[in-house]
């Protein structure tokens, strides 16, 4: 059993959906598909949920309706018979009737979460439509039969591997089954789902729960490259990655992977493949234990960084404290991505402000406290980097031009990361490249 996961570009447009049953019906392997809601659909029901969340009824309404003559062109263009045309038209009527139903009901946070589920619900019905109308047999099963999360809105592994397995047994000869990705239920059964990049998220548990050969996520770049390839002319797929390796670079800003999607792979020792659906016989990035060389391999950047710099020289030195400068984070419940110290001064580094001003009122009685905004930490990623012969070197040389507020090392045999000012990002990356990498 493989695990096939196709991201919102890769069923984005009818031509793209139809090449998508064309890749997972290559092979006698059986496989789950997992898709993300057509892209453009989530950020647009967001918009509908915010315009409902301030009342504004009107602007909902007109949202919704320009999300409806989108799938209304989209159905056409996908499905040609009449029969299963008309399927297809009466799941997307289905499914703007409870859009406009909404209008008409009391927002709250659990009506959102049915809001954000639609576009999952919506693309893998029609999938699997246009799958019935190639004849191409297959099972839909739906997310929220199986995917749960708890109290604490982490995924329930145990009761997902049970439901699921369970689920898969009923359909005993199907060598096919489409899912959706991102949504779940709660732990008091509500229509929730895994927040952004969910999908990966879904797909990766679900490899793990029916112990996948692979977990393969489809998007529209040819795997895991070197540096953004956004932000950087030349940059090139890096062809074989550790689990340790691809977590740190997702979790640093790396955009085509999720950093959730490693961990329940990595669990269960299934390997994951980030692949091209433009470009199928790519061979993109293969990940797995074995991180196949050593050495620097990819260049990775996090915005939205805020640096916290607590200065005393009276109290640093003393017993216990650091461990009430975590413990002020610790009860916001917000992450700290970098740390330095020195005699006098304590630096650290948050991606959420939710609570920066409680924060920041909280760590005032240990010194000075400076917080800078629009920070960006540009992570260098590799298996055993700090061993690596000259790294350092090449980093610093090739960023003496840039203004570095943070540096970590050591912290993490695959990593070494320095803070930057967001405005500098562009050119960090852009000299890293040529420095580190040798590319122009």
């Amino acid at each position: 059993m493989k695990v096939m996961k196709f991201g919102g570009t890769s069923v984005g447009k009818p031509e793209r959906m139809q090449q998508v049953a064309k890749l997972i019906t290559t092979g006698e392997e059986p496989k789950i598909v997992v898709l993300s809601a057509l892209s453009g659909t989530t950020n647009a029901l967001v918009s509908i949920g915010d315009a409902l969340a301030k009342g504004d009824k009107q602007l909902a309404k007109q949202k919704i309706d320009g999300l409806a003559a989108h799938y209304d062109v989209f159905v056409k263009d996908l499905l040609k018979k009449d029969a299963t045309l008309k399927k297809g038209e009466a799941i997307i009527a289905e499914h703007f009737d409870f859009l406009n139903i909404i209008l008409k009901i009391s927002f709250n946070e659990a009506l959102n979460k049915d809001i954000l589920a639609q576009g999952e619900l919506m693309s893998t019905k029609l999938f699997s439509t246009y799958l019935e109308e190639k004849g191409i047999d297959h099972a839909l099963l739906p997310a929220l039969d199986f995917m749960q999360i708890d109290t604490n809105d982490e995924p329930y592994f145990d009761a997902i591997r049970v439901k699921l397995n369970r689920i898969l047994q009923l359909h005993a000869g199907k060598k096919l089954f489409v899912t959706q990705g991102y949504i779940c239920r709660n732990s008091k059964g509500e229509v929730d789902n895994l927040k952004r990049g969910g999908s990966d998220y879904s797909a990766s548990l679900i490899a793990a729960a029916v112990k996948a050969s692979v977990c393969e996520i489809w998007t529209d770049i040819d795997g895991m490259h070197n540096n953004d390839p956004r932000i950087v002319a030349t940059t090139k797929p890096v062809v074989q990655l550790s689990f340790e390796e691809a977590a740190e670079l997702a979790y640093f800003g790396a955009k085509i992977l999720h950093p959730t999607c490693i961990w329940p792979a990595q669990q269960e020792k299934v390997p994951v493949k980030l692949l091209n659906t433009m470009q199928p016989e790519a061979p993109g990035t293969t990940i797995t234990e074995d991180a196949g060389s050593e050495g620097v391999k990819a260049v990775a950047a996090k915005d939205g960084i805020i640096a916290i710099k607590i200065k005393s020289s009276r109290m640093l030195l003393a017993y216990g404290f650091l461990r009430k400068i975590f413990e002020v984070f610790e009860k916001y419940k917000t992450a700290i991505d970098m740390v330095t110290t020195s005699e006098v001064a304590v630096s650290v580094t948050i991606d959420n402000d939710a609570h920066l001003t409680h924060i920041l009122k909280e760590l005032e009685p240990f010194g000075t406290v400076v917080a800078d905004k629009d920070q960006t930490i540009v992570s260098i990623v590799g298996n055993q980097i700090a061993k690596t012969p000259d790294v350092l070197m090449k980093l610093f040389d090739s960023l003496s031009a840039v203004p570095v507020r943070m540096v970590s090392y050591g912290g993490s045999s695959h990593n070494i990361s320095v803070l930057v000012p967001s405005a500098f990002k562009t050119k960090t990356l852009q000299l890293l490249n040529k420095g580190v990498f040798g590319l122009e």
